[in-house]
């Protein structure tokens, strides 16, 4: 048995043709469809980008505990059981995060990997003189030297061969080239795309070429994490740059699909395709992710697996599923392994085979944010009870923030030595004090009804609805261990016993 792993960042459900949208140039992800089973009811649950790879390795939710951060000592990781029990596991990423402070231990639990560089502010090109900076728009208009990176990074970055996610999918056709003949071998091709900034090369803008015709404003192509102020062209624009990025990633997949049915793979090998999370693109009058509420457009995620045991194809699933828990176990038991005691993911083979429901709620969000539910129609919200956004503490014994790790400062008050948590095999962690608790909290506790406000425009006032997602919350959050001073801090009661 063989399976291929691949994962955008970013990529918004609301962008593809299997989802409902019509008007941008997505093939391949429309044949996906006819090949695959294709998620209706796919949600995140850590964000954003290494909280969610964290929980692909793990199978266990990170943002209660969490924020940013490396794998831990005690981290169980699917990529190493497979690996250690004899299946070869090979990463392929431009994804720059990985070689960050803050993502160090993740690609070293494979077999062999492969980076490409060049990525967003990727420190790669090393040039003194600062980049010429041009009329632009939003996070385009940044002085700052990550954003210079950018620029510079660029100007290497010219044909179609040069981008980093041509390089990361041409080494995973490589590589398939090369095993295809071969068995029990995981292979991961990770893309950084259609994560802003939307640079992308010339051919796949001309998709859209009524609007580049059309266009005749500022560089714009990196939005803020920001409400929107641009004007409505301007908008328009950045759609626009991100569906042609996402035209990209759609000729990319479909090179993985030309490969597999070059070599005859879909007899036996599994085929995934998923995403961390999607991005707000004016939404709710909106940019970014993260420092918002996570609607939809952030938490319900495009999601297809092709299962060569069941050979599904060109069905829809309607079970609530959370890729970045469940993958783990479904590949485990692909590879005749069994999940740890620790790891709280479904395996998704029966899911995919027949839509049988592996959960009734998920919990989802980022560490020192909202907390939230659903049970795939219902969406719950819950704000801290205070604006002090308090107490919260982080528990780690890899103290690394993205880049960097912890300040000095950080560690100097307030950090103590606890007792081990139920997952961290007898290790004591330290409980440091959580940044996202030294600011103000804006946004209120919100429930959504989806079948009737799919666009979560209307939030519901139901005290017998809220109950009953409350007690559905706590259950979540007791199931994975969630520190007490959580209850606290979103002014719930902790369960005894």
């Amino acid at each position: 048995m063989r399976a291929i792993v691949v994962m955008f960042d970013t990529l918004n459900r609301r962008f593809l043709p299997p989802y409902g949208c019509d008007w941008t140039h997505a093939p391949n992800f429309a044949r996906l469809a006819r090949r695959t089973a294709t998620f209706d009811n796919s949600y995140v649950c850590s964000m954003p980008c290494m909280p969610a790879r964290r929980e692909f390795h793990t199978a266990r939710p990170n943002f209660l505990h969490r924020s940013w951060g490396p794998m831990e000592p005690f981290d169980d990781s699917v990529p190493a059981m497979l690996r250690d029990q004899g299946v070869s596991t090979h990463l392929i990423s431009d994804h720059y995060h990985y070689w960050e402070a803050g993502g160090c231990t993740y690609h070293t639990l494979y077999n062999t990997w492969e980076f490409m560089r060049g990525q967003e502010g990727d420190p790669w090109k090393g040039q003194v003189a600062r980049p010429v900076r041009p009329d632009a728009v939003g996070q385009n208009a940044f002085t700052d030297r990550w954003h210079d990176q950018d620029r510079i990074n660029r100007a290497f970055i010219r044909n179609e061969e040069d981008f980093p996610q041509a390089k990361t999918f041409n080494a995973g056709i490589d590589f398939i080239r090369r095993n295809a003949g071969e068995e029990d071998w995981l292979l991961h091709i990770e893309t950084f795309d259609p994560h802003e900034p939307y640079y992308s090369p010339r051919k796949y803008k001309d998709l859209y070429a009524d609007h580049y015709d059309a266009y005749r404003g500022a560089l714009f192509d990196w939005p803020d994490y920001a409400p929107v102020k641009e004007t409505p062209e301007e908008v328009a624009h950045v759609r626009h740059e991100y569906a042609s990025l996402l035209s990209m990633c759609d000729a990319k997949l479909g090179d993985v699909m030309d490969v597999m049915d070059e070599h005859d793979m879909w007899k036996d090998t599994m085929l995934i395709v998923w995403t961390d999370h999607g991005f707000m693109l004016s939404e709710h009058d909106f940019w970014g992710k993260c420092w918002q509420p996570f609607y939809n457009e952030i938490a319900h995620t495009p999601f297809f697996v092709w299962d060569p045991r069941c050979q599904v194809a060109g069905e829809r699933r309607d079970a609530l599923v959370q890729p970045a828990l469940d993958l783990g176990p479904t590949l485990l038991h692909l590879f005749g392994l069994e999940p740890t005691d620790d790891m709280l993911g479904a395996d998704l083979a029966q899911t995919i085979a027949t839509d049988a429901a592996v959960r009734d709620a998920g919990i989802y969000g980022l560490h020192g944010h909202h907390v939230n539910v659903t049970d795939g129609r219902y969406v719950y919200m819950r704000a801290p009870a205070q604006p002090e956004n308090t107490p919260l503490f982080e528990y780690t014994l890899m103290p690394t923030h993205m880049r960097a790790p912890f300040a000095v400062e950080e560690l100097q008050s307030g950090v103590a030595l606890t007792e081990p948590l139920s997952f961290t095999k007898g290790c004591p962690v330290l409980r440091v004090p959580g940044r996202a608790g030294t600011q103000p909290f804006r946004w209120p506790t919100m429930l959504f009804d989806l079948a009737e406000d799919p666009a979560q425009q209307h939030p519901i006032e139901d005290a017998k609805l809220e109950q009953r997602m409350i007690d559905m919350l706590i259950a979540q959050m007791q199931r994975c261990d969630a520190p007490p001073e959580q209850y606290q801090r979103l002014g719930l009661d902790a369960p005894t016993g």
